[in-house]
């Protein structure tokens, strides 16, 4: 069987644009019936209806944070959702990039903390998390520097991969570059791990009990941008997107590497990838960069009712681009697998 991404490329006349008025729609979660949910810097979680009315669900503390004030104002000035999961009660998971924690949310908004430490120390800059088949929640840990712009560098790799399930929390994987988006394969026998300063994906075998067996790059070792989101088609291509320069690109099952979608501007990218090399990337040369469609990729998402829907979420955008893809993505631990 030919690989059904061959040849396939993205167009502006291809995409058209869902959702209004949205900030900071860093990642996106799709359901079966053409919903999507968008992270959003409002402090919570926008829900798009299949037929385009949206709604914002803002996080409010739940009753055991209360009588807090400290924890109050921490949470309403603090709050900025990064990576999302539906946890299997339907309620949503949130890698809270502002509070430094993860956080489960009723589709009502009330909001609770799921974890803020690990063996007593907290857990740092989280930004991703998922649920795998079995219940087990896994996320991503960026940087353990407080001020994590300093760890946009070529030379920190104190990000870690941790595990949650019924025996705690633990660190299973640690040493990445800036530890972004994570997925598994169909399998769930590898887990894919987007190390964004290292401009590169490695994947870990898991064995029983959440251990990493092997661990080993994918793919290019330098794919030449800044990666952010990656997610898995039903053939095994293994999408991602750049963030800054806006590019899609596809692994194949191989390691090869495709470009399916170019929004780049080559020359604010060019002085920022060499000011990243000597260790001299500013805030000022990351804003310079970004395409037209949606600035700054962050991440994609497989959605409609038939999977073939690719949402692009972004740091900068306003709404959320799609396309059609010549092949169905994988389905995620809640989307019903016979289809």
């Amino acid at each position: 069987m030919s690989n059904p991404i061959d040849g396939f490329v993205v167009n502006k006349a291809d995409i058209a644009f869902v959702g209004a008025e949205l900030q900071r729609p860093e990642c996106i979660l799709a359901q079966p019936d053409g919903s999507l949910w968008s992270a959003d810097a409002r402090g919570g979680v926008v829900h798009i209806r299949p037929d385009g009315t949206q709604r914002l669900v803002t996080q409010s503390l739940d009753s055991s944070f209360a009588a807090s004030t400290d924890e109050a104002t921490r949470f309403t000035e603090g709050t900025l959702p990064n990576g999302l999961a539906f946890d299997a009660d339907g309620s949503i998971l949130i890698s809270n990039f502002g509070t430094d924690r993860l956080e489960r949310m009723t589709r009502d908004g009330e909001t609770s903390v799921v974890l803020d430490t690990i063996d007593g120390t907290p857990i740092g800059k989280v930004n991703f998390v998922l649920r795998d088949s079995r219940g087990r929640i896994w996320l991503t840990i960026s940087t353990r520097i407080t001020n994590w712009m300093r760890a946009i560098s070529p030379n920190i790799a104190d990000g870690y991969v941790a595990v949650l399930d019924g025996k705690g929390a633990r660190i299973v994987a640690d040493g990445f570059h800036f530890t972004n988006e994570i997925r598994f394969d169909a399998r769930e026998e590898w887990l894919y791990v987007v190390e964004t300063t290292a401009r590169r994906i490695t994947r870990l075998r898991i064995g029983e009990d959440a251990r990493v067996e092997e661990r080993e790059i994918f793919g290019p070792a330098d794919t030449g941008g800044f990666i952010d989101g990656i997610a898995f088609d039903a053939y095994g291509n293994l999408w991602g997107t750049h963030v800054m320069s806006d590019r899609i690109f596809a692994l194949t099952p191989q390691g090869e590497m495709r470009i399916i979608l170019d929004d780049d501007r080559p020359e604010p990218s060019k002085r920022l990838y060499e000011a990243f090399a000597r260790d001299k990337a500013t805030p000022e040369l990351m804003l310079a960069c970004g395409g037209d469609i949606a600035p700054w990729f962050a991440s994609l998402t497989f959605g409609g009712t038939d999977l073939c829907n690719v949402y692009i979420g972004s740091l900068r955008g306003s709404r959320i681009p799609w396309f059609r893809s010549p092949v169905p993505g994988l389905p995620m631990a809640h989307w019903p697998r016979e289809r």
